[in-house]
């Protein structure tokens, strides 16, 4: 009868302690997860440590130190253990790039891009000029002005940027502030999200006419780690990102893990599961399925991880470790861009030990992980944040890691300047090739103005003369103004809606004009304002 209950009560105590476990770490029943052979080799020692405490080889009560030893079961079950974690740490290493460089080296198909055919010149209200500290702090002081949520709620750090309706956005529910919260407002659910809009700076808290029920704030059953696990017990999820489609309902987008080296290795994603963040329910897709809605399923660490493997293992891994001869890996920092209605995670390029010049860039799409690599040499991006900050230097300002773009058909870096307080104050433009050509200014139209006439002085783009127009007239209204420390001078002439604008430091005879003088001119014409190109004699 002892034997019987000391059985009974050790299963009891084992079960417990294990379902305890479980339910608290969530790991997929699956070998490919380490979290699997986590909670296999946890759940062996507790059954050691339990078997050793109840039994000796008696069956009896254990009574000294020897009897814990020498137990028949205690030896199986420590043999048991100690196999398996042989094992899982056997299977760690065959899945390692040092035994599989090749085929951890061809895990993400590279292809060379051209850089003027696959990044056009975008218009200014395209260019996200936050970050996401930016929209954090952007995010948190909208938060603060809702007095009706803020006491209740707290704005999760989530924050995924994507393309919505064709504009790279920000956007991140709220959460729970704490338990006693969750108690009072679980019912109801999570009744907004912020949304950002990356190039005008709005942020808007978006009221949900039904609250958000599944969100990682929740707990029990809504816990969305827990409501994932219990639909998909050997799924292998790898993130979970908060998107909302094109009507505007929030979705969790889950992406699964899929391993194609060994036990562990070589991870990429095989399937994306959507959670309906509102009602819970569940879709699940293969990658090649998922909604074109969708901007977030391989995440920027995974792809640049990928990229690294790509351009350190070429000649093995021996080679990526001493002589690193044709290594390239990425810089020390990802920015996105939109392209082609996706998000594409943009880094630099650098040989293996020298990191103060790239020899190319890369983009990486996070919906398909079609990647493009670009060999233009240049400034690596730190240099060029450098270079920025060094031309606001007075001012104090920090740059942010830089965008990619196309600017007068020359690779630009795009650079956001911001104060003490994290605020956007200026822009800077940053040619990729010579990056002492810095043009900084506080509108971004400004910025490229005098960014591409640097160009123009340096030769290295011709002024597009098909674009030019004339106008000449008698001058109605005269304005002088200083733009960036210049004097500009701003004109109207008689019978003309244009403004014109005129930098004084380029033609300095224009102070000899006043109101009622006749000028003729050449100038680019713009949105907003002209930029006069030339005073014809």
């Amino acid at each position: 009868m002892k034997k019987t209950r000391n059985i009974i009560i050790s299963l009891l105590v084992f079960f417990t302690i294990i379902f305890i476990y479980y339910y608290i770490t969530l790991p997929a029943i699956n070998i490919h997860s380490h979290g699997f052979w986590l909670f296999i080799i946890t759940a062996l020692i507790v059954l050691t440590l339990i078997i050793g405490f109840a039994f000796n080889r008696n069956g009896k009560i254990i009574t000294s130190p020897k009897d814990f030893i020498n137990g028949p079961l205690m030896k199986a079950s420590v043999i048991v253990t100690v196999a398996v974690i042989l094992f899982y740490i056997g299977g760690s290493l065959l899945s390692s790039p040092i035994i599989n460089s090749g085929k951890y080296q061809k895990m993400l198909p590279v292809k060379e891009g051209d850089f003027k055919t696959d990044i056009q010149e975008i218009s200014y209200s395209e260019i996200p000029v936050l970050d996401k500290d930016s929209a954090t702090l952007l995010g948190s002081r909208k938060m603060g002005s809702i007095t009706e949520y803020v006491s209740q709620f707290e704005v999760s750090d989530n924050y995924t940027q994507i393309n919505y309706k064709s504009v790279p956005t920000r956007v991140t529910p709220l959460e729970y502030g704490n338990a006693i919260k969750w108690l009072t407002n679980n019912s109801k659910g999570i009744p907004a999200y912020i949304r950002i809009d990356m190039t005008t700076e709005n942020v808007e808290l978006v009221k949900l006419s039904k609250g958000i029920k599944y969100s990682q704030s929740d707990h029990f059953g809504r816990y969305l780690n827990r409501y994932l696990r219990f639909h998909y017990p050997t799924y292998v999820f790898s993130s979970y990102n908060f998107e909302i489609d094109e009507a505007g309902v929030p979705y969790w987008i889950c992406p699964v893990k899929s391993y194609t080296i060994g036990l562990f290795g070589g991870e990429t994603v095989g399937r994306v599961v959507l959670v309906n963040a509102i009602t819970g329910d569940l879709s699940n897709y293969k990658v090649s399925e998922v909604p074109e809605w969708v901007d977030r399923v391989y995440s920027a660490d995974l792809l640049v991880q990928q990229f690294n493997y790509y351009g350190t293992l070429k000649h093995g891994y021996l080679n990526s470790i001493f002589s690193q001869k044709d290594s390239l890996q990425t810089t020390k920092g990802y920015n996105y861009i939109a392209l082609e209605d996706d998000v594409w995670v943009y880094t630099g390029i650098t040989s293996v030990g020298q990191d103060e010049s790239n020899v190319g860039f890369v983009l990486m799409n996070q919906r398909t992980a079609e990647t493009r690599y670009y060999p233009i040499s240049g400034a690596e991006e730190y240099s060029a944040m450098a270079s920025a900050e060094g031309q606001v230097q007075h001012l104090g300002y920090t740059a942010t890691f830089p965008l990619l773009l196309n600017i007068g058909g020359e690779p630009t870096y795009f650079i956001a300047l911001k104060d003490a307080a994290g605020l956007v104050k200026s822009y800077a433009m940053v040619n990729i090739s010579r990056y002492q050509i810095v043009a900084t200014a506080e509108t971004i139209k400004e910025c490229e103005r005098q960014y591409l006439q640097k160009l123009q002085d340096d030769n290295i783009i011709q002024q597009d003369t098909d674009t030019l127009q004339s106008a000449s007239g008698s001058i109605a209204k005269l304005a002088d103004v200083v733009i960036d420390g210049n004097s500009h001078y701003y004109i109207l002439l008689q019978g003309n809606d244009g403004i014109f604008d005129i930098n004084v430091s380029k033609f300095p005879e224009i102070i000899r004009y006043n109101v009622g003088d006749f000028i003729k001119i050449t100038y680019t014409p713009g949105t907003s304002y002209n930029t006069v190109e030339e005073i014809q004699k």
